[in-house]
């Protein structure tokens, strides 16, 4: 692309971290969006705001009473921007997406000057909980209607959260890569630990504090387990008030801008694609198609390889997607898989983390390195949005571009097993996981089995069984694969028995 008014880069970034002794002096999502854009136009070193054409928010959950936010944004900011709007829902993807339509904009022409934020306050809203005995109505009534929801078939099983949910990718990963359970941690702790180091160099990570392999995947008071094989360093950290943004213009506006020529970071090509929104409805645990495709697909794009990488930020919920995603890319275990500090440590803002990282990312590139990639994923392992950037002018980049890729992750799925809710009999494990209480001890279980017809199936474990939560958390040998059956306990659940 030679058309300095279509070429899109990113000219500044803030980001901020609200930590009030007092939880009713903490800001709110529309306060630290407005603090993290205004830092992002002082970091561009040009008075911009007011001109922006576009305003994009990534949705939020802590105050659901504000929501909309775009044109309260726009309006604190001082813009009347012509493209103004906010995600339709919380999604990790999210910031990617909003960069790369922002992207799409400029190279089509209808816009030169664009801004992206996001934030969440949900520390501030525990914070004002535990204080008031009776929380405002309009702040909780979307959080008191969701607990409310008549629990489905996987609800039932203890499937409810996405810390639920990303075991069963863990698990059945790690007995694809050929691992044992030892082996498995032993690679969560190598990249949760570097994670950490990260965080603890970066000014705008939530917790600052290195720790050691040893330290992540030991299970203790203050490490407790989770969900078989997660421990609370293990997973994302929700409990922050942090918001993000950055502003994109096109390389003309840029310079008419008077942007200093080494502030201007390049944005490639991205793609995207997702799993079927019910996680039971996926093709199988141990990869995911609309991950690969997504992945592979921005390389291709790019005319590039994991190689031609300085720095990458590979989303970080828990250790299974980083883990899968290095695979399809090519990055080695013993180099950072963050730029910002993963959702553990640089702190997991619901939907907003890739703003975060995005901010990182360009600072980083400003000092070092040429080329950085960026994947977000959200749901329960279901978004997927990849995309590239770059201090340096990217021949192949071309705007607007449809990154769209759903209909190739489609076509390379296999097959989704038939679910069948009522099954008793023999079958497989196709994989699993325990669940804890907040003592450290099993509170629940599930396995998702395959009948010997190939559908698919769930059932509890008995966690008063020693023997079987020995079997499955042990790693005296592999669960996954192995057979057993569905059988009906004195109270009529469907539990899990060994063969």
């Amino acid at each position: 692309m030679t058309d300095i008014e279509r070429i899109p880069v990113i000219i500044g970034v803030g980001q901020i971290n609200d930590r009030p002794e007092d939880p009713d002096n903490g800001l709110d999502p529309l306060g630290l969006m407005v603090e993290a854009l205004k830092r992002a136009e002082a970091d561009s070193g040009v008075s911009l705001l007011s001109q922006l054409d576009s305003v994009a928010v990534v949705d939020q959950i802590s105050f659901r009473n504000l929501n909309p936010l775009d044109r309260k944004l726009a309006e604190a900011l001082g813009a009347n921007p012509s493209v103004c709007y906010q995600s339709e829902a919380p999604h990790g993807d999210t910031p990617i997406r909003l960069l790369n339509e922002a992207a799409n904009r400029i190279g089509a022409g209808e816009i030169k000057l664009a801004a992206v934020a996001g934030a969440e306050a949900l520390r501030t809203i525990a914070g004002r909980l535990a204080k008031h005995a009776t929380p405002q109505k309009d702040v909780f009534e979307g959080v008191r209607k969701e607990a409310k929801r008549e629990p489905g078939y996987a609800q039932q099983h203890g499937l409810n959260a996405p810390v639920d949910v990303y075991p069963l990718y863990e698990n059945a990963g790690r007995a694809a890569y050929g691992q044992t359970l030892a082996e498995g941690q032993a690679e969560s702790g190598e990249i949760w630990s570097r994670f950490s180091q990260v965080a603890a160099a970066n000014d705008g990570a939530w917790i600052r504090k290195p720790a050691s392999p040893e330290e992540i995947i030991t299970s203790n008071e203050k490490n407790r387990p989770i969900a078989f094989p997660y421990n609370k360093l293990m997973v994302a950290n929700a409990s922050v008030n942090q918001g993000a943004g950055f502003i994109v213009a096109s390389l003309a506006e840029a310079r008419r801008l008077g942007i200093a020529e080494d502030k201007m970071i390049y944005v490639g090509m991205g793609a995207a694609a997702k799993e079927a929104y019910s996680f039971l409805q996926r093709d199988r645990y141990d990869r995911s198609v609309s991950m690969e495709t997504s992945i592979r697909r921005t390389l291709e794009l790019n005319k590039m390889s994991g190689a031609d990488f300085d720095f990458v930020e590979l989303y970080s919920c828990f250790p299974c997607v980083p883990k899968m995603a290095r695979r399809i890319l090519g990055w080695p275990v013993d180099k950072p898989a963050t730029v910002f500090g993963g959702l553990t440590f640089g702190g997991g803002p619901i939907a907003n983390y890739m703003s975060h990282a995005v901010v990182s990312m360009v600072e980083k590139l400003r000092k070092e390195g040429t080329n950085g990639f960026l994947f977000a994923n959200g749901g329960f392992a279901t978004d997927n949005h990849c995309i590239v950037v770059s201090n340096k002018p990217l021949a192949a980049a071309q705007f607007p571009q449809n990154f769209d890729y759903q209909a190739e992750a489609d076509a390379a799925r296999e097959a989704v097993p038939e679910l069948d809710k009522d099954y008793v009999g023999t079958g497989t494990v196709e994989t699993y996981t325990i669940f804890y209480g907040r003592d450290g001890s099993p509170k629940g279980g599930v396995v998702v089995a395959r009948t010997p017809s190939g559908d698919r199936t769930l059932a509890h474990v008995d966690v008063a069984d020693g023997a079987m939560v020995e079997f499955l958390t042990s790693g005296k040998s592999e669960p996954v694969g192995t057979p057993g059956a569905v059988v009906a306990d004195a109270g009529g659940r469907r539990i899990w028995a060994r063969a």
